[in-house]
């Protein structure tokens, strides 16, 4: 299923939407309003590799909580995403079993030449 996790509050979020247009036959899921679940969870770590490749260290909280302080393991990483929508990396895009992970313009890049060739 292509997919794009993404929080329809976010500037970026929304620019990077736009970007990718058009969006067929995606479904957007909006974290803040539908929380992500485990089994969603365990389908990006499967592609990504790692919870801490999904993880967003610029979030509020991170540095609220001291977690830079901590030594996270990726079980931490995952009970922190699962916990709090803000500690996943903007936007996720899921696209046939590719996974692209943030709003660097080198991933938004990428994840718009393969998704429109």
């Amino acid at each position: 299923m292509n997919k794009i996790y993404h929080l329809s509050t976010c500037d970026t979020c929304k620019r990077i939407l736009k970007e990718l247009q058009p969006l067929e036959g995606f479904q957007l899921q909006d974290i803040k309003t539908e929380a992500i679940t485990k089994i969603q969870l365990e389908e990006m770590h499967k592609l990504s590799g790692s919870y801490e490749s999904l993880f967003s260290k610029r979030a509020r909280l991170y540095k609220e909580k001291g977690l830079a302080a901590k030594e996270l393991m990726e079980t931490d990483y995952k009970e922190l995403i699962l916990e709090h929508y803000t500690f996943l990396k903007r936007p996720v895009v899921l696209f046939n079993d590719q996974i692209f992970v943030g709003n660097s313009k080198k991933v938004v890049q990428a994840a718009k030449e393969t998704i429109h060739s």
